[in-house]
Protein backbone atom coordinates (compact mmCIF):
# COMPACT_ATOMS: atom_id res chain seq x y z
CA UNK A 1 0.00 0.00 0.00
CA UNK A 2 1.29 3.49 -0.89
CA UNK A 3 2.59 5.57 1.99
CA UNK A 4 0.04 8.19 3.07
CA UNK A 5 0.53 11.43 4.95
CA UNK A 6 -1.11 11.30 8.39
CA UNK A 7 -4.23 13.48 8.71
CA UNK A 8 -4.58 13.93 4.94
CA UNK A 9 -8.17 12.68 5.19
CA UNK A 10 -9.21 15.50 7.50
CA UNK A 11 -7.41 18.03 5.32
CA UNK A 12 -9.26 16.71 2.26
CA UNK A 13 -12.62 16.98 4.06
CA UNK A 14 -11.88 20.61 4.90
CA UNK A 15 -10.93 21.31 1.28
CA UNK A 16 -14.12 19.69 0.09
CA UNK A 17 -16.10 22.01 2.35
CA UNK A 18 -14.27 25.01 0.87
CA UNK A 19 -15.02 23.78 -2.66
CA UNK A 20 -18.71 23.45 -1.82
CA UNK A 21 -18.82 27.04 -0.57
CA UNK A 22 -16.72 28.55 -3.34
CA UNK A 23 -17.78 26.72 -6.47
CA UNK A 24 -14.65 27.86 -8.35
CA UNK A 25 -12.66 25.54 -10.64
CA UNK A 26 -9.29 26.72 -9.29
CA UNK A 27 -9.72 24.53 -6.21
CA UNK A 28 -10.60 21.39 -8.16
CA UNK A 29 -7.02 20.20 -8.66
CA UNK A 30 -5.92 20.49 -5.02
CA UNK A 31 -5.86 17.72 -2.44
CA UNK A 32 -5.30 17.64 1.29
CA UNK A 33 -2.26 15.41 0.87
CA UNK A 34 -0.81 17.85 -1.65
CA UNK A 35 -1.03 20.79 0.76
CA UNK A 36 0.36 18.77 3.67
CA UNK A 37 3.31 17.52 1.64
CA UNK A 38 4.01 20.53 -0.58
CA UNK A 39 6.86 22.09 1.41
CA UNK A 40 8.57 18.72 1.77
CA UNK A 41 8.28 18.11 -1.97
CA UNK A 42 9.65 21.55 -2.85
CA UNK A 43 12.62 21.09 -0.52
CA UNK A 44 13.32 17.38 -0.92
CA UNK A 45 12.69 16.50 2.74
CA UNK A 46 12.86 13.01 4.21
CA UNK A 47 10.38 11.45 6.62
CA UNK A 48 11.52 12.61 10.05
CA UNK A 49 12.38 10.76 13.20
CA UNK A 50 13.20 12.76 16.31
CA UNK A 51 14.35 15.77 14.29
CA UNK A 52 11.68 17.53 12.24
CA UNK A 53 11.70 17.38 8.46
CA UNK A 54 12.75 21.03 8.22
CA UNK A 55 15.37 20.60 10.93
CA UNK A 56 14.22 23.37 13.27
CA UNK A 57 12.53 21.22 15.94
CA UNK A 58 13.70 18.18 17.88
CA UNK A 59 12.15 15.71 20.30
CA UNK A 60 14.16 15.17 23.49
CA UNK A 61 13.85 12.63 26.28
CA UNK A 62 13.03 14.14 29.67
CA UNK A 63 12.43 12.42 32.98
CA UNK A 64 8.70 11.81 32.47
CA UNK A 65 8.36 11.80 28.69
CA UNK A 66 9.44 13.58 25.53
CA UNK A 67 9.61 17.30 24.84
CA UNK A 68 9.66 19.11 21.48
CA UNK A 69 11.74 22.28 21.26
CA UNK A 70 11.94 24.53 18.21
CA UNK A 71 15.05 26.64 17.86
CA UNK A 72 13.98 28.67 14.83
CA UNK A 73 14.97 32.20 15.79
CA UNK A 74 18.45 33.64 16.04
CA UNK A 75 18.30 34.27 19.79
CA UNK A 76 16.58 31.02 20.87
CA UNK A 77 19.89 29.32 21.68
CA UNK A 78 20.86 32.26 23.89
CA UNK A 79 18.01 31.20 26.20
CA UNK A 80 19.33 27.68 26.79
CA UNK A 81 21.29 28.55 29.98
CA UNK A 82 18.14 30.15 31.43
CA UNK A 83 16.00 27.18 30.38
CA UNK A 84 18.16 24.66 32.21
CA UNK A 85 19.55 26.92 34.94
CA UNK A 86 23.09 26.16 33.77
CA UNK A 87 25.40 28.76 32.27
CA UNK A 88 27.44 25.98 30.66
CA UNK A 89 24.70 24.87 28.24
CA UNK A 90 26.03 25.58 24.75
CA UNK A 91 26.15 22.61 22.39
CA UNK A 92 23.45 20.26 21.09
CA UNK A 93 24.78 17.52 23.36
CA UNK A 94 24.49 19.88 26.33
CA UNK A 95 20.81 20.40 25.48
CA UNK A 96 20.23 16.64 25.29
CA UNK A 97 21.83 16.25 28.73
CA UNK A 98 19.82 19.13 30.13
CA UNK A 99 16.52 17.59 29.08
CA UNK A 100 17.52 14.15 30.35
CA UNK A 101 17.75 15.53 33.88
CA UNK A 102 14.64 17.75 33.69
CA UNK A 103 11.07 17.01 34.68
CA UNK A 104 8.87 17.23 31.58
CA UNK A 105 6.14 19.49 32.93
CA UNK A 106 8.54 21.81 34.74
CA UNK A 107 10.82 22.33 31.74
CA UNK A 108 7.86 23.03 29.44
CA UNK A 109 6.52 25.63 31.87
CA UNK A 110 9.95 27.23 32.16
CA UNK A 111 10.45 27.26 28.40
CA UNK A 112 7.10 28.90 27.75
CA UNK A 113 7.77 31.56 30.34
CA UNK A 114 11.01 32.33 28.48
CA UNK A 115 9.15 32.64 25.17
CA UNK A 116 10.41 29.40 23.63
CA UNK A 117 8.35 27.21 21.30
CA UNK A 118 8.22 24.08 23.42
CA UNK A 119 5.66 21.32 24.00
CA UNK A 120 5.27 18.00 25.79
CA UNK A 121 4.32 14.92 23.83
CA UNK A 122 1.43 14.02 26.17
CA UNK A 123 -0.18 17.41 26.74
CA UNK A 124 -3.78 18.32 26.01
CA UNK A 125 -4.51 21.52 24.01
CA UNK A 126 -5.47 24.42 26.24
CA UNK A 127 -8.10 25.87 23.87
CA UNK A 128 -10.64 24.67 21.30
CA UNK A 129 -9.68 24.55 17.64
CA UNK A 130 -11.84 27.60 16.88
CA UNK A 131 -13.39 30.02 19.35
CA UNK A 132 -15.87 32.76 18.56
CA UNK A 133 -14.45 35.88 20.24
CA UNK A 134 -16.85 38.61 19.06
CA UNK A 135 -19.87 38.82 16.78
CA UNK A 136 -20.37 41.70 14.40
CA UNK A 137 -23.07 43.13 12.22
CA UNK A 138 -24.73 41.92 9.05
CA UNK A 139 -22.75 42.08 5.82
CA UNK A 140 -24.10 44.62 3.32
CA UNK A 141 -24.80 43.45 -0.21
CA UNK A 142 -22.20 44.60 -2.76
CA UNK A 143 -20.88 43.57 -6.13
CA UNK A 144 -17.50 42.03 -6.82
CA UNK A 145 -15.37 39.39 -5.11
CA UNK A 146 -14.74 39.55 -1.37
CA UNK A 147 -11.63 41.49 -0.33
CA UNK A 148 -9.22 39.66 2.00
CA UNK A 149 -6.42 41.37 3.94
CA UNK A 150 -3.67 38.89 4.79
CA UNK A 151 -1.70 40.26 7.75
CA UNK A 152 0.00 36.94 8.43
CA UNK A 153 3.43 35.51 7.67
CA UNK A 154 5.18 32.15 7.30
CA UNK A 155 2.85 29.25 6.43
CA UNK A 156 -0.60 28.81 8.02
CA UNK A 157 -2.03 32.29 7.46
CA UNK A 158 -0.62 32.78 3.95
CA UNK A 159 -2.00 29.37 2.98
CA UNK A 160 -5.44 30.45 4.23
CA UNK A 161 -5.19 33.61 2.13
CA UNK A 162 -4.03 31.60 -0.88
CA UNK A 163 -7.00 29.24 -0.62
CA UNK A 164 -9.43 32.15 -0.28
CA UNK A 165 -7.87 33.62 -3.41
CA UNK A 166 -8.45 30.34 -5.24
CA UNK A 167 -12.03 30.49 -3.94
CA UNK A 168 -12.49 33.76 -5.80
CA UNK A 169 -11.41 36.47 -3.35
CA UNK A 170 -9.13 39.44 -4.03
CA UNK A 171 -6.26 39.02 -1.55
CA UNK A 172 -3.85 41.72 -0.37
CA UNK A 173 -0.78 40.59 1.55
CA UNK A 174 0.45 43.15 4.06
CA UNK A 175 4.09 43.02 5.14
CA UNK A 176 6.34 45.11 7.33
CA UNK A 177 8.78 47.26 5.40
CA UNK A 178 11.33 46.69 8.17
CA UNK A 179 10.67 42.98 8.83
CA UNK A 180 9.17 41.31 5.76
CA UNK A 181 7.77 37.79 5.93
CA UNK A 182 10.78 35.63 6.86
CA UNK A 183 9.71 33.02 4.33
CA UNK A 184 10.58 35.38 1.45
CA UNK A 185 14.27 34.62 1.98
CA UNK A 186 14.03 31.49 4.13
CA UNK A 187 11.94 29.36 1.75
CA UNK A 188 11.35 31.30 -1.48
CA UNK A 189 9.74 28.35 -3.28
CA UNK A 190 7.04 27.90 -0.64
CA UNK A 191 6.66 31.67 -0.26
CA UNK A 192 5.92 31.95 -3.97
CA UNK A 193 3.48 29.06 -3.88
CA UNK A 194 1.50 30.56 -0.97
CA UNK A 195 1.58 34.20 -2.04
CA UNK A 196 1.11 33.98 -5.79
CA UNK A 197 -1.53 36.25 -7.31
CA UNK A 198 -1.81 38.36 -4.15
CA UNK A 199 -1.42 42.12 -4.21
CA UNK A 200 1.27 43.37 -1.82
CA UNK A 201 1.48 46.43 0.38
CA UNK A 202 4.31 47.23 2.77
CA UNK A 203 3.91 49.43 5.83
CA UNK A 204 5.58 50.33 9.11
CA UNK A 205 3.16 49.69 11.97
CA UNK A 206 5.20 52.02 14.19
CA UNK A 207 4.26 54.88 11.87
CA UNK A 208 0.93 56.54 12.68
CA UNK A 209 0.14 57.36 9.05
CA UNK A 210 0.81 53.81 7.96
CA UNK A 211 -1.37 52.42 10.75
CA UNK A 212 -4.19 54.75 9.77
CA UNK A 213 -3.87 53.67 6.13
CA UNK A 214 -3.98 50.00 7.12
CA UNK A 215 -7.05 50.51 9.30
CA UNK A 216 -8.76 52.33 6.43
CA UNK A 217 -7.95 49.37 4.17
CA UNK A 218 -9.32 46.89 6.73
CA UNK A 219 -12.54 48.91 6.91
CA UNK A 220 -13.02 48.19 3.20
CA UNK A 221 -12.38 44.46 3.62
CA UNK A 222 -14.63 41.44 3.94
CA UNK A 223 -12.12 39.15 5.66
CA UNK A 224 -8.85 39.55 7.58
CA UNK A 225 -6.31 36.79 8.26
CA UNK A 226 -3.91 37.53 11.12
CA UNK A 227 -1.32 35.50 12.97
CA UNK A 228 -0.20 38.02 15.59
CA UNK A 229 -1.66 37.68 19.05
CA UNK A 230 -4.63 40.08 19.40
CA UNK A 231 -3.05 41.88 22.35
CA UNK A 232 0.09 42.63 20.34
CA UNK A 233 -1.91 44.16 17.50
CA UNK A 234 -4.13 46.10 19.91
CA UNK A 235 -1.03 47.67 21.45
CA UNK A 236 -0.25 49.04 17.98
CA UNK A 237 -3.73 50.49 17.65
CA UNK A 238 -5.28 47.67 15.59
CA UNK A 239 -8.07 46.19 17.71
CA UNK A 240 -9.63 43.20 15.96
CA UNK A 241 -12.68 43.03 18.21
CA UNK A 242 -13.41 46.73 17.86
CA UNK A 243 -13.06 46.60 14.07
CA UNK A 244 -15.38 43.58 13.83
CA UNK A 245 -17.99 45.46 15.85
CA UNK A 246 -17.54 48.62 13.78
CA UNK A 247 -17.38 47.21 10.23
CA UNK A 248 -20.61 45.41 9.21
CA UNK A 249 -19.94 41.86 8.08
CA UNK A 250 -16.17 41.88 8.70
CA UNK A 251 -14.82 38.36 9.34
CA UNK A 252 -11.51 38.36 11.20
CA UNK A 253 -9.60 35.10 11.71
CA UNK A 254 -6.67 35.08 14.13
CA UNK A 255 -4.27 32.13 14.08
CA UNK A 256 -2.42 31.37 17.31
CA UNK A 257 -0.21 28.57 18.52
CA UNK A 258 -2.32 27.59 21.52
CA UNK A 259 -5.26 29.98 21.89
CA UNK A 260 -5.72 33.35 23.55
CA UNK A 261 -6.98 32.59 27.06
CA UNK A 262 -5.02 32.32 30.28
CA UNK A 263 -1.34 31.40 30.14
CA UNK A 264 -1.77 29.81 26.70
CA UNK A 265 -2.31 33.27 25.22
CA UNK A 266 1.39 33.95 25.75
CA UNK A 267 2.79 30.66 24.47
CA UNK A 268 4.85 30.70 21.28
CA UNK A 269 4.17 27.94 18.76
CA UNK A 270 5.39 26.83 15.34
CA UNK A 271 4.14 24.04 13.12
CA UNK A 272 6.22 21.16 14.45
CA UNK A 273 5.96 21.84 18.19
CA UNK A 274 2.22 22.64 17.84
CA UNK A 275 1.76 19.28 16.11
CA UNK A 276 3.38 17.65 19.15
CA UNK A 277 1.21 19.69 21.51
CA UNK A 278 -1.82 18.49 19.54
CA UNK A 279 -0.78 14.87 20.34
CA UNK A 280 0.27 13.72 16.87
CA UNK A 281 3.62 12.41 18.12
CA UNK A 282 1.80 10.71 21.00
CA UNK A 283 -0.51 9.03 18.47
CA UNK A 284 2.53 7.92 16.46
CA UNK A 285 4.13 6.46 19.58
CA UNK A 286 0.89 4.70 20.56
CA UNK A 287 0.50 3.17 17.10
CA UNK A 288 4.10 2.19 16.42
CA UNK A 289 6.19 2.47 19.58
CA UNK A 290 8.42 4.99 17.76
CA UNK A 291 9.14 8.58 18.78
CA UNK A 292 8.97 11.05 15.91
CA UNK A 293 7.08 13.68 13.97
CA UNK A 294 3.91 12.75 12.09
CA UNK A 295 4.53 14.94 9.04
CA UNK A 296 6.19 18.22 8.09
CA UNK A 297 5.08 20.91 10.55
CA UNK A 298 1.56 19.75 9.76
CA UNK A 299 -0.11 22.10 12.26
CA UNK A 300 0.66 24.86 9.75
CA UNK A 301 -1.08 23.51 6.62
CA UNK A 302 -3.90 21.94 8.65
CA UNK A 303 -4.61 25.27 10.34
CA UNK A 304 -4.30 27.19 7.09
CA UNK A 305 -6.90 24.98 5.43
CA UNK A 306 -9.18 25.15 8.47
CA UNK A 307 -8.82 28.94 8.69
CA UNK A 308 -9.86 29.34 5.06
CA UNK A 309 -12.86 27.07 5.61
CA UNK A 310 -14.04 28.88 8.75
CA UNK A 311 -13.53 32.33 7.22
CA UNK A 312 -15.41 31.50 4.04
CA UNK A 313 -18.23 29.76 5.93
CA UNK A 314 -18.65 32.76 8.22
CA UNK A 315 -18.63 35.16 5.27
CA UNK A 316 -21.34 33.12 3.56
CA UNK A 317 -23.42 33.33 6.74
CA UNK A 318 -23.41 37.10 6.20
CA UNK A 319 -22.49 38.07 9.76
CA UNK A 320 -19.28 39.58 11.04
CA UNK A 321 -17.21 37.68 13.61
CA UNK A 322 -13.78 37.37 15.16
CA UNK A 323 -12.71 33.72 15.09
CA UNK A 324 -9.61 32.62 16.98
CA UNK A 325 -7.86 29.39 15.98
CA UNK A 326 -5.41 27.30 18.00
CA UNK A 327 -2.91 25.37 15.89
CA UNK A 328 -2.34 22.68 18.50
CA UNK A 329 -6.09 22.17 18.95
CA UNK A 330 -6.64 21.98 15.18
CA UNK A 331 -4.22 19.03 15.11
CA UNK A 332 -6.07 17.38 18.01
CA UNK A 333 -9.41 17.88 16.21
CA UNK A 334 -7.99 16.34 13.03
CA UNK A 335 -6.75 13.30 14.98
CA UNK A 336 -10.16 12.83 16.60
CA UNK A 337 -11.85 13.05 13.18
CA UNK A 338 -9.50 10.48 11.62
CA UNK A 339 -10.09 8.06 14.48
CA UNK A 340 -13.85 8.51 14.26
CA UNK A 341 -13.75 7.81 10.51
CA UNK A 342 -11.47 4.76 10.61
CA UNK A 343 -9.48 4.13 13.79
CA UNK A 344 -7.77 1.01 12.46
CA UNK A 345 -6.87 2.72 9.20
CA UNK A 346 -5.42 5.72 11.02
CA UNK A 347 -3.31 3.43 13.22
CA UNK A 348 -2.05 1.60 10.13
CA UNK A 349 -1.15 4.91 8.45
CA UNK A 350 0.91 5.93 11.49
CA UNK A 351 2.62 2.54 11.63
CA UNK A 352 3.66 2.76 7.98
CA UNK A 353 4.82 6.34 8.51
CA UNK A 354 7.04 5.36 11.46
CA UNK A 355 8.50 2.42 9.52
CA UNK A 356 9.41 4.73 6.61
CA UNK A 357 11.67 7.04 8.67
CA UNK A 358 14.47 8.38 6.50
CA UNK A 359 12.71 7.70 3.19
CA UNK A 360 11.56 10.46 0.87
CA UNK A 361 8.19 12.08 1.55
CA UNK A 362 5.30 10.64 -0.44
CA UNK A 363 5.09 12.23 -3.87
CA UNK A 364 2.41 14.88 -4.39
CA UNK A 365 0.98 16.33 -7.57
CA UNK A 366 2.96 19.30 -8.84
CA UNK A 367 1.30 22.61 -9.60
CA UNK A 368 2.52 25.80 -11.20
CA UNK A 369 3.29 29.05 -9.40
CA UNK A 370 1.85 32.32 -10.68
CA UNK A 371 3.22 35.84 -10.34
CA UNK A 372 4.45 36.99 -6.92
CA UNK A 373 4.29 40.69 -6.09
CA UNK A 374 7.39 42.52 -4.92
CA UNK A 375 7.39 44.03 -1.43
CA UNK A 376 5.16 47.10 -1.46
CA UNK A 377 4.41 46.79 -5.17
CA UNK A 378 0.75 47.76 -4.76
CA UNK A 379 0.96 50.49 -2.11
CA UNK A 380 -0.22 53.11 -4.57
CA UNK A 381 -3.25 51.09 -5.61
CA UNK A 382 -4.52 50.16 -2.14
CA UNK A 383 -3.28 52.58 0.52
CA UNK A 384 -4.99 55.93 0.86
Amino acid sequence: MALALPLAGWAEAQLEAIRALAGTPALAGLSGAQLLGERAALNGFSIPGRRSAGGGCRLYDAIAGQVALTLARADDRDLMPALFGDAGIESDSDIVTGFATAQTSAIVIQGRQLGLAIAAIDEVPASPACRLMVTGGERPMRDGPPLVIDLSALWAGPLAGHLLGLAGAQVIKVESRNRPDRMRAGDPLLFARLNQHKANVAIDLRNAEDRAALIALIRRADMVIAAARPRALAQLGIDADALVRAVPGLVWVTITGHGAEGDAAHWIGFGDDCSVAGALSAALRQASGRIGFGGDACADPLTGIHAAHRALAQWHEGMGAHLLLSMSAVVAEAIDWERAQDAAGFTATLQRWAAAEGASFPGVAQRTTGPVAALGQDNGAWLC
